[in-house]
């Protein structure tokens, strides 16, 4: 997709004058773009695509054509194996050994990968190296044909921190990656081999990985999606105290993923602690509800003010998004694909209401406490329920237009299925994750954090050189700004913190589930008759304010 910049150069191209100019053969601006001589390899192609992996290599590249790119280097193992004699590759970010071996052979035969040299063969009784290939002896026998020599290509490719063979699969910002950036591709001949009967074995050396991070055999298939993406199937994962061993029962290029997991029993307990928390909040939220009813039927003036109708709103969404998570978690994967799919539906809008109307709150208490005057809105909460409601319908209905929702698996150290519920789809929908479900977070997280952090400067400055000082003032003042911060998400910002360890995974689970319960406990000392002594009467006061300033 060309960038900005480089449609601006091709659209000044177009509009230069070609009178009296001599016409010339059309070429591409940048041959990391082009879609030309993608499958040749003479001397002059390989330097260009060489110089074009190394730029590509790197983040903040913007002329890069992923795709072409990677099926080139793809393609450049079978390439050797086909044209090329018994030789060597040693490029910068690639290293490779193709050689003839006799499939009459009685003893497995290893490898040497270490990723700053070319791959050679190594006897049986040296020093076993840390990064290795191992081929059973029975390798050769299970090869289609009856051939006594084949040639075989062992790669080492560095392919960097950029986006080349990175795949919806990793997020590029949880943490999730290629270890060591290094792929191992391996072929033989120009036969697809699958299903071996004995694996092969590749040992990847490494330290012991963090704690809540899992590290699994993958390799890449060219069949997902446009530009491919990793894959597991045939491949199994074993830990060992000097790396990770990869057996896996065809050729093709392999890596080890490095992604963030909690294991079964993490995940039984979280899963215990978040269902509690949301039970108990969803019968606080209730309560709230009740309350505003009751009030609203009581009192005159609840009938007006825009503030407790938000509060309300805002805890009906949390409800419903309780609710909904309850029934997901419960369900797990039963039932048909519909119905997975409008599971995670209804709980990607709930949960999309919810932060929405976490940043009306934000919104609206920026009007109440910070701007203050001229803040006159027609059909004010009309509006905002518009926006609440609304916005997240037409997400949730772009998202499930492009079948994003699915049956979504956590899994394991040990690659075993943890915990299924029905979510984003794995895969390229994973994209639609981050965009609607992170990027949305990020947003009105953000701005609620910057109102509140204003809210906060002037409770504690200028309300403080003005007001009369009573004694519990500072006191009164802090429990405010944490009855606001339940409003506007505060609890859900603990999801920053979760790469930190697994103790603060608990804790991320243990408060979130209970906004609900602050939200409550917030509401009743705003709203109950006793308002006129608790930390909030003056917040209570500003809202009236505000209401009747929309008359």
């Amino acid at each position: 997709m060309a960038t900005p910049r480089g449609l601006g150069s091709l659209l000044l191209l177009l509009l230069l004058p070609t009178s009296g100019q001599e016409k010339t053969t059309e070429q591409p601006r940048n041959t990391c773009l082009g879609r030309n001589n993608i499958d040749k390899y003479d001397i002059l192609n390989l330097n260009d695509k060489a110089s074009c992996f190394t730029k590509c290599r790197q983040w903040g590249s913007d002329s890069c054509n992923v795709e072409n790119l990677q099926r080139y280097w793809l393609n450049f193992e079978a390439h050797l194996v086909k044209e090329g004699l018994t030789e060597k590759v040693n490029m910068p970010f690639l290293k490779a050994l193709v050689q003839n071996l006799s499939t009459n052979t009685a003893e497995d035969l290893y490898f040497s990968l270490k990723p700053s040299q070319i791959p050679r063969q190594v006897m049986k009784d040296e020093d076993k190296p840390p990064d290795r290939v191992r081929l059973p002896k029975s390798f050769f026998r299970s090869l289609p044909g009856n051939r006594s020599e084949v040639r075989l290509a062992i790669t080492i490719l560095d392919i960097g921190s950029g986006t080349l063979f990175k795949g919806p699969q990793l997020g590029l910002g949880d943490g999730s990656g290629v270890l060591n950036n290094h792929l191992v591709g391996l072929s033989v001949g120009q036969m697809h081999v699958t299903k071996l009967a004995e694996p092969l074995e590749i040992v990847f050396s490494h330290q012991r990985p963090p704690p809540n991070m899992t590290l699994t055999c993958v390799f890449w298939d060219v069949t997902k999606g446009p530009t491919g993406d990793w894959a597991s199937e045939g491949c199994s994962t074993e830990v060992v105290p000097e790396g990770t061993v990869c057996c896996c029962d065809h050729l093709t290029f392999f890596a080890l993923l490095l992604r963030p997991t909690l294991d079964q029993s993490t995940v039984h307990i979280l899963t215990r602690i978040s269902q509690a928390g949301c039970g108990v909040s969803m019968i606080f939220l209730a309560f709230t509800i009740i309350l505003y009813a009751v009030l609203r039927l009581s009192r005159q003036r609840f009938q007006s003010e825009d503030a407790p109708k938000i509060h309300v709103a805002l805890g009906g969404s949390l409800f419903l998004l309780n609710l909904a998570f309850l029934v997901n978690v419960g369900s797990g994967s039963k039932g048909s694909d519909a119905a997975c799919w409008a599971r995670g539906a209804v709980f990607h809008y709930f949960l999309l209401c919810a932060f929405t109307w976490m940043g009306l709150e934000a919104f609206h208490l920026y009007l109440l406490a910070i701007r203050v005057f001229n803040t006159y809105f027609g059909h004010y909460f009309l509006k905002l329920s518009l926006v609440g409601w609304g916005l997240p319908a037409l997400i949730v209905i772009g998202t499930g237009s492009a079948n994003s929702y699915g049956l979504y698996t956590i899994r394991d150290r040990e690659n075993r299925t943890s915990l299924e519920l029905c979510w984003f789809r794995e895969g390229t929908a994973m994209y639609a994750l981050y965009i609607t479900v992170h990027g949305y977070f990020l947003i009105t997280f953000l701005f609620g954090m910057v109102v509140l952090a204003l809210v906060a400067w002037k409770i504690f400055t200028l309300s403080g050189a003005t007001a009369v000082k009573e004694r519990g003032q500072n006191r009164k003042k802090v429990l405010t700004i944490l009855g606001l911060s339940s409003l506007v998400g505060v609890t859900w910002g603990l999801a920053i913190f979760t790469p930190l360890g697994l103790s603060t995974v608990y804790i991320f689970a243990l408060f979130n589930s209970l906004q609900g319960v602050f939200i409550c406990c917030w509401f009743t000392i705003l709203y109950l008759p006793s308002q006129s002594t608790t930390v909030s009467s003056s917040t209570a006061r500003l809202d009236q304010a505000h209401s009747a300033s929309q008359e």
